[in-house]
């Protein structure tokens, strides 16, 4: 059992790296194809009445393409330190309240129970409870829980949501999901900047008899793909960060309530959690899905079916609870300290 328990781990590490390396592939793919093919309309459209082209070196392919590159090496390298100062984190060195110190004797106990070094702690100022896991793996982790966290959950229950995102880091969803969540702030900010730079500086389609014939029909395609690509690629881009965000709570409540072999008391803080129904204001909509609850309190969270698959960063929650129960029930009964039936 503990074999196919390591073996199911070490699947979804490799699967997580590999959907990582796709996803920044992608990016720059992406981006490519907003260059040169903003490129191509001007190329088509700069064509005079007897098919000459006056523009023939592909400048916004090769700046486009180059920045790509860097903003994902960047949102790679920088991207956990991205997240936690927009969120407002701030690392716990040497921890003044009793609070914190529990927080911190916690997330080292969750630590050596999953056979991890310990992670860089952070609190949020936020009375909204809530938390997340950041990083590129288990050596460079952070856990951020907000103070809300801290004043909600007594100490089981907090024991269970740092199980829980220590899971994360654990299956190196953090990994993944880091990436995405920096990935897809730049794709929303580049593809608004390169739409207003169009916008202003306008495109002429075709020029002369035979701009106004084919030709002209062939930018103007061109042009409409170009544009629809811009349009839709933030949106795609976030639907497909809440896809992957979705299917990996489950796991990582499963992995938490093994790591505290508490699964009642993740139960018990989530429930509390879902209970406090203010959003976490320092926590943006781009992080949404790295969190154990999502920050917005947004109802498609709340739902089932292709839809709420499609849209929502999270499972439901009544049924993320239900399977906790199951795991509380089926351990009671293993132990022997349920009540004998009469």
């Amino acid at each position: 059992m503990a074999e196919d328990a390591t073996l199911n781990l070490l699947e979804q590490q490799e699967k997580n790296r590999r959907q990582t390396t796709i996803w920044m592939v992608a990016f720059i793919l992406f981006f490519a194809w907003i260059g040169f093919g903003g490129d191509l309309v001007l190329y088509l459209g700069s064509k005079d009445a007897y098919g000459t082209a006056h523009y023939r070196v592909p400048w916004v392919g090769i700046v486009v393409t180059t920045i790509a590159a860097v903003v994902t090496w960047n949102a790679w390298r920088r991207g956990p330190r991205q997240l936690l100062a927009a969120a407002g984190a701030r690392e716990i060195t040497d921890p003044t309240t009793q609070e914190e110190r529990t927080l911190v004797n916690v997330v080292e106990e969750m630590a050596i129970a999953g056979g991890l070094p310990r992670p860089k702690i952070y609190i949020i100022e936020d009375d909204d409870p809530n938390a997340f896991a950041t990083g590129h793996g288990p050596e460079s982790a952070s856990v951020a829980v907000t103070r809300g966290l801290l004043t909600t959950l007594n100490r089981e229950e907090l024991q269970g949501v740092v199980g829980h995102e220590m899971a994360h880091v654990r299956n190196l969803d953090v990994r993944l999901m880091t990436t995405i969540a920096a990935l897809a702030g730049v794709i929303v900010l580049l593809s608004d900047l390169l739409g207003r730079s169009f916008r202003h500086g306008g495109v002429r389609v075709g020029g002369g008899r035979r701009g106004r014939g084919g030709g002209g029909a062939l930018v103007l395609v061109v042009l409409v793909l170009w544009v629809i690509t811009l349009i839709l690629a933030p949106l795609i881009v976030r639907l497909m960060a809440m896809a992957v965000s979705r299917n990996r709570e489950y796991l990582a409540d499963a992995t938490g309530a093994e790591l505290t072999r508490n699964p009642g008391a993740l139960a018990s803080a989530l429930q509390k959690i879902e209970g406090a129904h203010a959003p976490t204001k320092s926590i943006a909509k781009s992080t949404a899905q790295l969190c154990i609850a999502d920050p917005l309190g947004r109802a498609v969270n709340a739902k089932e079916g292709a839809m709420a698959n499609l849209f929502g960063t999270h499972p439901p929650m009544p049924k993320r609870l239900a399977r906790l129960r199951g795991m509380a029930f089926q351990a009671a009964k293993a132990a022997g300290e349920l009540p004998a039936q009469r």
